[in-house]
């Protein structure tokens, strides 16, 4: 079933196994979208669904929790970043849990993915045609966090997580005519975002990218306001938001299996739960676009 909007994801490290099993149950349900926009986890969770792989995001995330290539402090004193990049973007996808890339080719849907200039401080999007080729390497630029992985150069451009400068990119997916959009978060609703500490480690650390010290001082201020503005979009009726229900008791970086899994599974069951009133959702707006067509 093909949905007549877009959808937006969030990112949040190891917390989005959430949205992993939500788009896990979009699979199960066969459903589609002309559009989606992600960041980060967000986005890695996204290129999976659009390949139509099922169980391949479950793999990916939890079952290789515990090798020191993909997630330990071994990487991180060896090559200075704690996801095993290399590992993670080019073995694990070529190798390992081998990635479809004819059937995401395939897929007619356009799939953004954010990434945040380290220069300025700004989002910098990818769609299709940009990445023609070079999406694993894209993918790694959006998922690389400060001072855990290195930066990474496209196009002549030094690039980090797309989460610093555009955390939940609900109005890029506006600005590219989605006006009716399905956001799943991985926070739970009422969560704010407190001001980073320490942030003069990371200006010492970037001192030549001025922009990722400008994006980590902003992020939470960014953070909030994006919240605030995509819960006036649900009450308005233009959101549709998929959120855990409570405080979330994984981490950004979490090496707890149980954990995962059951946060995973959360989200299978979640996606499960809504479907029909996110089906209903649709037909509405499906009959509201009719009308305003006539």
């Amino acid at each position: 079933m093909l949905l007549n909007c877009g959808l937006v994801l969030e990112g949040g490290g190891m917390r989005g196994v959430y949205t992993a099993g939500v788009l896990e149950s979009f699979l199960e349900h066969g459903i589609e979208f002309p559009y989606v926009i992600g960041v980060s986890a967000g986005a890695c969770n996204a290129a999976s669904f659009l390949s139509k792989q099922k169980g391949r995001n479950r793999k990916v995330n939890i079952d290789f929790i515990h090798e020191e290539r993909y997630l330990s402090w071994k990487n991180y004193i060896r090559n200075r970043e704690l996801f095993g990049m290399d590992y993670v973007f080019d073995e694990i996808p070529k190798k390992h849990v081998p990635f479809d890339f004819q059937a995401f080719d395939e897929n007619p849907c356009e799939f953004v993915i954010g990434t945040t200039d380290c220069m300025t401080g700004k989002p910098v999007y990818f769609t299709r045609k940009d990445y023609k080729g070079n999406l694993l390497q894209v993918l790694r630029a959006s998922s690389s966090l400060p001072l855990a992985a290195p930066i990474v150069e496209i196009g002549g451009r030094p690039l980090l997580d797309g989460g610093l400068s555009d955390p939940i990119p609900i109005k890029k997916a506006i600005q590219d005519g989605f006006t009716y959009n399905i956001v799943i978060s991985t926070r739970n609703r009422g969560y704010r975002k407190k001001p980073a500490k320490f942030t003069f480690f990371i200006k010492r650390k970037y001192r030549a990218y001025p922009g990722v010290y400008e994006a980590v001082k902003k992020r939470a201020g960014l953070y909030n306001e994006t919240v605030e503005f995509i819960e006036n979009e649900e009450r308005e009726g233009r959101v549709f938001l998929i959120c855990p229900q409570e405080p979330l008791k994984v981490k950004r970086i979490e090496k707890n299996a149980k954990r995962l899994t059951e946060l995973y599974e959360q989200g299978v069951r979640d996606g499960g739960r809504i479907m029909e009133q996110l089906i209903s959702w649709d037909t509405r707006l499906k009959t509201h676009m009719k009308a305003r067509v006539r």
